[in-house]
This record gives C-alpha cells, sequence and structure tokens, in this order.
C-alpha cells in the first residue's frame, strides 16, 4: 500500500512539472487541502496573485479527461466486481406487488383518453420550442412589466448563502433608479429610442411619480393631490397638469414632453394611474385608465399657417374655429383575439394610427388563420374629428384660410362645437391618405392634430345667474391677458374727462364727420350685458347697427374699420353669402361618407361681429334664415337627419343701399330700403347717411381728404391733422353748420388705434348693473315713440328698441369701466335712439319730432 502511494505522489509531481507549476512548495505549506473542513477557506497560497489562470480551449478535453479518469492500477477496483448481499435486496416502497383486478372497457377507455390527451400536451410544448428555434418564426414574447418595458429575470441560485453578495454582472439592470444626470452615459440612434430604452423610461417614470405626488404651491400645499381628490369627486377620467409646474419642477422633462410626447404621455399616464390609485384604491373599476391633460402649453405655440414638417411627431399649441364636427365613432382601444382551433385568448394588441392589428399566427396551436375578435374583453374609445380653421382677424390680407383637421379621443369628444373659438394642445402627427398619393402620383402624407387639451373661448367664464339675472362674464377673452401696469393705464384713462367723447373721435378717425355712426359703431363694439331671465329666458347684450344712405358716403370704410378692429369679425358681402354661408350647412364628410355641419359667417363670428356690406343685395330667403341668429342668438338646424343648434352670438353690423341708388327724403326709411320690418325691428340703432350738397362742408371734407393724401397721413397723424384743423380760425367760424364736430376733436383729442383695441377687449370684463335709472323717463320716451310712429306711419317702434335703450347704456358704461349704468349713460342712448328714430323720418315730420323728443335731451 505505501509503494502505491508513493507512485501516486510521484505521478501528481510529474503532472505539476508538465504542467508547469512549481513543485517544489515549502513543506509548511503542503498540507493536503482533503483535511479540511468542507466549509474552511482555502490555504493561504504566498504566491498566488489572485488571479484565475487562463484555460485555454484546446486544454478543456483534457482537464476534464483528467478529472474523470479512473486509477487503473488500484487493487481495491476489483471490490467493486464481487457480489453482495445487501445490495440485492429492494426497498419495499420503491416495490408495486398488490395484486389488480382487470379494468373493465369503459375505465380502460377513460385511461386512454387521458394518456391520449397528455401525449398531445407533451407534442404541442415539443413543436412550440421547436418553432421557436426557426429563424423564419416570431421570436418568443418577453414578459412585459407594467409601463411595457421588458423584465429581465434573474439568476436562479441553487444554494443559499447569507453573506453571498451579489456580483455586478448579476444585478438586474432594469431595476436599477438612475439619476437624469447620469442617462445621457445611455446612446440610442433617437431620442424616441433613447426614451424607450428601459432604464431611462423607468427613472423618466420615477420623476413624473415624485412630480404628482410632491409637487407644492407656495402655500406649501399639494397641488395635484387636491386634484385628484377632485377628479374622483366628479368621477373624471381625465388629470390637468400645468405645463409651467412640470417645467419648473422638472425641466428636463418638460423637453422630453416638448420633443417625444407620444411616449412621455404614455408614461405619464401610467403614472396618474397610480398616483389615483393611492387616493381611490378601487378606481379602475371606474375607469381602466387616467389620461393625463397638459394646459398651459407656452413653447410650441403656432399658427395653422406655420406648421411644418420639422413639427411633426411634437407637442403644439394652436388656435382656430371649429367650422365642421362628425360623429362620434367607437375606436379601439386594444383588441383581444380567440383563436377558434384551441380556444387560445391572444393580447392585447394596441390599435394606433399608423398600423393595422393583425394577428400571423396562434402561439399555442401554430394556426395561422382562423381568429375572432374578443367583443368582451376588447376595449374601445370615444372617437370624433374636427375640422379648425384659421380665425378670421390672423388671414394675412390676400390669402385664404387654412384648415386642419383635428382627432378628439376619449372625453374630449363633443367638448367643442362648430363656430366655436379654441385653443388646441395636441401631437402634431403624419397619416397615410390613398387620395393625395393617387392625386399626386407620389407618397404624400396627409397631417392631423391628435388633441390632447382643449381650451374654449369664453368655457369656465359664465357663472350661476345673479340676483339682477345678468351672466357673469369674468374672463370672455381669455386670449388676451393684460399686466398690471396695462390695467392701471385702462383705469387711469377711464377716469380722464369726455372719455367716451375721446373713444368716439378715436373710431374711424381717418374717416370726416359722421359723428352719429362713429357713436352707434363704437357702442356696437362696446357691447352690452347679455341677461338670462332665471335660466328660462335669455336677452343678448350685443348691438346690431344698420348704416343705410347714399353711395360714397364711407360706409364700406367703416365696415372695415370694424373688421380691423374688433375681437373676433367675420366681413361677408350680401351677393357673395348666401342664406347657409351665413347661417350653417350640412354636407357629406369624403373619410366617413355621413352628413356633417358646416358653420356659416354667422357661426364662425360668435362672441364676435358679423359684417355685412351690400346687405339690401341679399335674396329675401336668405335675409329670412338670419332673423333667428339677430335676436335670439342661435342657429336651428333640420337637414339630412341633423337636428341641432348652433351658437351666433354676435353682432351685427350691416350697409344698405337706398333703392334707385340715392335716398329720398321726402318718404320713410321703410319705402327707401328693401328690407322687412321684421328685420329692421332687429336692428338696435339705424343710421341714415345723407349726400347733401353744403358748400361749406363740402370744402372742409376737400380739404381733409386732399390733405390726407398729400401727407401719406397714418392714423396717429390723422388725429393730428383733424386737431389742427379744429383749431383753424376759418373752420371755428363755421362750428355751427359743423355740428361742433372739429370742436370734440379738438377738446378730448384721439387714442391710439392698438391701445384702444385692448381697450375695448379689457373692457368686456366689466358688468355694468342697472341701479340708478330713471324709470318713468324711459318708460315716458318709449310710449311717446311708440305714439309718433304710428301717427306718422314710419318704422314701427317694438319693445326691442326699449331693450336697445338700456344695452346702449351699458356700452357706455364700459367705456367708462363703470360697474354701474349711471343717468349719465342712460341720457346718452336715449339721445342715441331718439337720433336713430328721427333720422328715419321723412324730411316733413323731422322738425316737428325734434321738438316733441326735445324734452328727453336736456
Amino acid at each position: 500500500m505505501s509503494q502505491n502511494n508513493s507512485r501516486k505522489r510521484t505521478l501528481s509531481t510529474q503532472e505539476a512539472d508538465e504542467e508547469g507549476f512549481d513543485a517544489h512548495i515549502p513543506s509548511g505549506n503542503s498540507s493536503p487541502s482533503h483535511n479540511l473542513p468542507p466549509s474552511s477557506p482555502a490555504p493561504f497560497d504566498p504566491y498566488d496573485d489572485g488571479e484565475e489562470p487562463d484555460i485555454v480551449d484546446d486544454d478543456i478535453d483534457d482537464i476534464e479527461e483528467r478529472v474523470n479518469e479512473v486509477d487503473l492500477f488500484d487493487d481495491n477496483i476489483r471490490r467493486d466486481y464481487l457480489p453482495d448481499a445487501s445490495q440485492d435486496k429492494y426497498a419495499s416502497s420503491e416495490v408495486d406487488d398488490g395484486e389488480y383486478n382487470e379494468l373493465d372497457i369503459s375505465s380502460r377507455r377513460k385511461v386512454d383518453r387521458a394518456l391520449d390527451a397528455r401525449d398531445r400536451l407533451i407534442q404541442q410544448q415539443k413543436a412550440r420550442g421547436q418553432a421557436f428555434l426557426d429563424e423564419e418564426e416570431e421570436e418568443e414574447e418577453q414578459e412585459l412589466d407594467q409601463y411595457g418595458l421588458p423584465v429581465q429575470r434573474r439568476r436562479v441560485r441553487t444554494q443559499y448563502d447569507e453573506d453571498f453578495e451579489m456580483s455586478e454582472d448579476e444585478i438586474d439592470p432594469l431595476s436599477e433608479e438612475i439619476s437624469l444626470d447620469a442617462l445621457a452615459d445611455i446612446k440610442a440612434p433617437s431620442i424616441q429610442e433613447w426614451i424607450m430604452e428601459p432604464a431611462v423610461s423607468r427613472s423618466i417614470a420615477r420623476e413624473l411619480k415624485s412630480f404628482l405626488t410632491e409637487f407644492t404651491n407656495a402655500e406649501g400645499k399639494s397641488v395635484y393631490g387636491s386634484k385628484i381628490r377632485v377628479l374622483g369627486e366628479v368621477n373624471s377620467e381625465s388629470l390637468e397638469v400645468d405645463f409651467a409646474d412640470l417645467a419648473e419642477a422638472k425641466p428636463i422633462i418638460s423637453l422630453f414632453l416638448s420633443t417625444c410626447p407620444e411616449q412621455i404621455l404614455k408614461i405619464f399616464d401610467i403614472i396618474a394611474m397610480e398616483a389615483v390609485l393611492l387616493h381611490y384604491p378601487d378606481y379602475s373599476n371606474i375607469h381602466s385608465d387616467i389620461t393625463v391633460r397638459i394646459v398651459n402649453y407656452f413653447p410650441n405655440n403656432y399658427t395653422l399657417r406655420e406648421l411644418r414638417e420639422s413639427h411633426l411627431n411634437t407637442l403644439i399649441r394652436v388656435s382656430g374655429v371649429v367650422t365642421r364636427r362628425t360623429g362620434v365613432f367607437p375606436q379601439l382601444k386594444y383588441v383581444k383575439f380567440d383563436c377558434l382551433k384551441c380556444g387560445q385568448i391572444l393580447g392585447p394588441y394596441y390599435q394606433d394610427s399608423h398600423t393595422e392589428v393583425k394577428v400571423n399566427y396562434c402561439p399555442n396551436c401554430r394556426s395561422k388563420n382562423g381568429f375572432r375578435v374578443n367583443n368582451e374583453k376588447t376595449i374601445y374609445r370615444n372617437y370624433q374629428r374636427v375640422s379648425v380653421q384659421e380665425a378670421p382677424g390672423s388671414i394675412p390680407a390676400g390669402r385664404l384660410p387654412r384648415k386642419r383637421d383635428v382627432i378628439l379621443l376619449a372625453d374630449l369628444v363633443d367638448a367643442v362645437q362648430p363656430g366655436q373659438h379654441v385653443e388646441i394642445t395636441g401631437i402634431y402627427k403624419n397619416s397615410y391618405d390613398g387620395t393625395l398619393n393617387a392625386k399626386n402620383g407620389f407618397p404624400v402624407f396627409a397631417t392631423i392634430i391628435e388633441a390632447n387639451s382643449i381650451k374654449v373661448d369664453g368655457s369656465g367664464s359664465t357663472t350661476e345667474p345673479s340676483s339682477n339675472n345678468t351672466i357673469g362674464d369674468k374672463n370672455r377673452l381669455e386670449l388676451f391677458t393684460f399686466t398690471d401696469e396695462q390695467e392701471k393705464q385702462f383705469r387711469k384713462l377711464s377716469n380722464e374727462r369726455g372719455i367716451i367723447d375721446k373713444i368716439i373721435n378715436s373710431v374711424a378717425p381717418s374717416i370726416y364727420g359722421h359723428r352719429d355712426i362713429k357713436t352707434a359703431v363704437a357702442s356696437s363694439l362696446f357691447g352690452g350685458v347679455a341677461k338670462d331671465i332665471n335660466g328660462k329666458h335669455s336677452i343678448r347684450g350685443d348691438i346690431n347697427v344698420l348704416l343705410i344712405g347714399d353711395p360714397g358716403t364711407a360706409k364700406s370704410q367703416i365696415l372695415k374699420y370694424v373688421e380691423k378692429t374688433a375681437h373676433r369679425a367675420v366681413y361677408a358681402t350680401g351677393q357673395g353669402a348666401s342664406g347657409v354661408g351665413l347661417t350653417a350647412s350640412v354636407r357629406k364628410d369624403p373619410i366617413t361618407n355621413e352628413w356633417v355641419l358646416e358653420g356659416g359667417a354667422l357661426v364662425l363670428a360668435d362672441k364676435g361681429t358679423c359684417i355685412i356690406d351690400e346687405f339690401d343685395k341679399m335674396h329675401d330667403r336668405d335675409r329670412t334664415s338670419i332673423h333667428e341668429a339677430m335676436e335670439q342668438q342661435s342657429i336651428s338646424i333640420s337637414k339630412a337627419g341633423i337636428v341641432t343648434t348652433l351658437k351666433a352670438r354676435c353682432a351685427v353690423v350691416a350697409a344698405a343701399n337706398p333703392i334707385g341708388g340715392r335716398y329720398n327724403s321726402t318718404i320713410p326709411l321703410s319705402d327707401n330700403v328693401a328690407l322687412t320690418t321684421p328685420i329692421l325691428s332687429r336692428f338696435d340703432v339705424v343710421c341714415v347717411v345723407r349726400d347733401l350738397v353744403n358748400p361749406t362742408d363740402d370744402e372742409r371734407l376737400a380739404k381733409f381728404v386732399i390733405g390726407s393724401h398729400m401727407n401719406s397721413l397714418d392714423s396717429k397723424e390723422a388725429d393730428d391733422e383733424m386737431k389742427e384743423m379744429g383749431e383753424n380760425p376759418e373752420m371755428e367760424e363755421d362750428e355751427e353748420l359743423d355740428g361742433q364736430r372739429n370742436d370734440y376733436y379738438a377738446k378730448y383729442g384721439t387714442i391710439d388705434q392698438e391701445f384702444l383695441i385692448k381697450y375695448i377687449n379689457f373692457s368686456k370684463n366689466i358688468n355694468p348693473k342697472l341701479n340708478q335709472m330713471d324709470t318713468q323717463k324711459v318708460t315716458k320716451l318709449y310710449a311717446d315713440l311708440r305714439r309718433e310712429s304710428l301717427a306718422t306711419g314710419s318704422m314701427a317702434i317694438t319693445i326691442r328698441h326699449l331693450e336697445a335703450v338700456i344695452r346702449i347704456s351699458e356700452a357706455f358704461a364700459r367705456m367708462r369701466l363703470s360697474e354701474f349704468v349711471s343717468q349719465y349713460d342712460i341720457d346718452r342712448a336715449i339721445k342715441v335712439a331718439i337720433g336713430s328714430f328721427v333720422g328715419s323720418q321723412k324730411l316733413s315730420v323731422k322738425n316737428q319730432l325734434r321738438r316733441v323728443f326735445a324734452k328727453y335731451l336736456v
């Protein structure tokens, strides 16, 4: 035995020499490792540098052979082949020596069916494993987490060691929390793919979650915690996020949102749902998803005309007027399919606007056809398309308005209707259009805007009726924002003496005279206050004005001035506008092939001014179509199965020429124009313009026009020129003949046009109330007007004219930025109403009527 052991040691020494290892190890370190306990560390080797020797691929077979080799010189090897009686006995637990009765036919068939089912299952699993090895087949689907990212499985360790520390290569990189600053080390071909990197997506999700849960206002209160509580109270599925808050708290995320909104919003929606579930754990039973709506978005604010290919797939904000709206359709959000062969449920497959959802094969039975939509587990969402057109006031001169289609999803459907001015924040996308490709002969993509949030001009501004039944218009013009300094300037101007006369002087300063027309136009621009009587009866606040007179009296020029000055103005002509062009039309949508509404001029001018020139040239059937719009300020449609009502809350400023071309002062107004009494009664102020031959007035007018042409005056210089003309000694001699027009210019001056436009827009926030009104005086005036109109046989006076006096007085109060209508405003409104009534009479009774109503002008 000792010889055998010595021979083994000799062989081991020779092998060590052949392998290049140092066989001369000090005796103090030569204790055999097999004598140590199993849990002891390896013996210390001073010559070991801590690195494992490199293993060459060619030596692997030799190493395995030495490990598994058998020592043929061992004498004990014969013992393995000697008989051993103890090993010939079998354990009773592993031997089935029981007796069984023979199975009957039914039992045998039952067992056979179970075995056949087991064999089929094994064959399917084998076929599935072989199919995934085929290069032509799709790869095995990875397990995805809640963010749609692949989950990497951790390595399974066979032994547990509490002292074991996971090495760097075993750490799951998807579970790491990387700061936003460290994300720059992650590379990707594009920023979209970079955001979809698992580490980046998880970091963004973590930052968004901290934003929703930790962002506070100046008072230290959670901003979005309160919004989420309100969301749960009203069962809403949208959470509004202010972009300014996001830019302040997470500026990098806000930049990603502007550049890659689709990817960021997907993560944001998931995080919003998690935040809602923290407050309402069962909210998923009400709504399966929460949509984040970005409001007050300011980086990419464009007009429809400015959109280009560089803006594709970015978050933009545009504004315009809704011209048409389709019905509401169900759109697939995600779909699940049933395999008709094996019954497996496939999905969910998420639907987008670029590709169609198709199933290639069933991963269970490998079938490539025979799939049916699972209607119970397929989720739909609401879908609607609207067309948005450039606002009339923003279209460059000589250009046609641009239009874009907008997609509304989920709870945004039916949020707008034709005629409303909207601000849309959404993703600018491209979509395939086969019609464009066939028309152009090469690939051309159509563009759409997928709306994320919509802000309707004036939305949220209507409050509950107050004690005086007025409709609050706290922020009617939300598109206009004014600084504190501008508001101080407005208040300072409103306190100036003669501010109303100064405003009237500033209306169309390049037009000489026509003070009565300018007063009517100014009152229409400022407007009155709309009222709602207990929510049952509404009274308009807009003031309608009709200009009638001889040709060449600057009627059209005044209309053009109104178009440039009014907040929202739509210009139309009597010959170029039909009834449906002014109200609304119904046509077939080329995509859905259904009937859709398109708003006309009155609908597009909602909460603005509709200007109609050549009003007398319209057909009678077209004029009757605007009766409802001028008084009830709505348009009812009953065409092609569509029964609806559109809003037309606008003032109408129209101009018409008399019959025969010139106004005949010997007959009343109703005989001079081809307009019926119902349409005339809907105008609050009717101004008759006469082109009378007066050498003095004609000379002044000629000087003014020639001076304007010679100096090429702008509006401000024209104001200065009028002041100089008012101070001219020659003209001061004729003040009585001129009706003191020039004295007004010299005494009160004018306002810069840009500042006047801002002043008018700011005055819309003022809602004057009637508290100091001489009711007896107004009542007596109405009775006298009714009596004289019946006696003279002229234009009929109705209760609408009494309401017109109140509206005009409210407009004068708005000019002063006053919260209350004073008696001074009432007196000026009475003067305008009497001037309109007397001016429409024939010459033989004018002087008599002036004497009758002189008591009201004191």
